[in-house]
């Protein structure tokens, strides 16, 4: 994307009225500010692109490094203890007994 022309249409206008007048600053001032937002925006659009890319270069090599470990066998989920359940809420808790995915007979050790 050319920063020197974001807008063709403001910019011809401006030029028209820089022509006319023979200065930039007696065209109209809110298309100047138009002209200018929108080149910066461009700018952060592009150092946030730079940014992503730099990003994903990075995040890419640690994935290639954490599979390179992983076929070596320096990373095994064996032995490791599962993650244990968070407890729920009431809200949550009367919401699963309504759909019935908890009993608290059995949990209650009442019914096995």
């Amino acid at each position: 994307m050319d920063e020197e022309k974001i807008n063709p249409q403001i910019e011809e206008k401006i030029e028209a009225k820089t022509e006319a007048t023979g200065t930039e600053e007696d065209g109209d001032k809110e298309e100047q500010a138009i002209v200018r937002a929108a080149k910066d925006a461009a700018t952060i659009a592009k150092e946030a692109e730079e940014l992503k890319a730099k990003n994903l270069d990075k995040e890419e090599k640690l994935l290639e490094r954490k599979e390179a470990l992983n076929s070596l066998g320096g990373i095994s989920p064996a032995g490791t203890a599962p993650i244990p359940n968070a407890p729920l809420t009431d809200t949550q808790y009367a919401e699963a007994l309504e759909r019935g995915e908890v009993n608290p007979l059995k949990e209650d050790g009442i019914l096995n």
